[in-house]
């Protein structure tokens, strides 16, 4: 009985997400690759508001 409601739980929860997605296909804009996030020479995570270390040295 427990795992019938486990079961029905988690294919109610993924019908909601389902339409979720369908509704609104775009609500977390922010959540994709960022422009700025990599050095756009080496391809490295920049972290912070500095220059990426390949930039430095040239």
């Amino acid at each position: 009985m427990l795992v019938k409601t486990i079961l029905i739980f988690l294919l109610a929860m993924a019908l909601v997400g389902m339409v979720g997605k369908l509704l609104f296909p775009n609500s977390l804009p922010g959540l994709g690759r960022r422009k700025g996030a990599f050095c756009p020479d080496c391809g490295r995570p920049r972290i912070g508001r500095g220059t990426c270390d390949c930039r430095r040295r040239k």
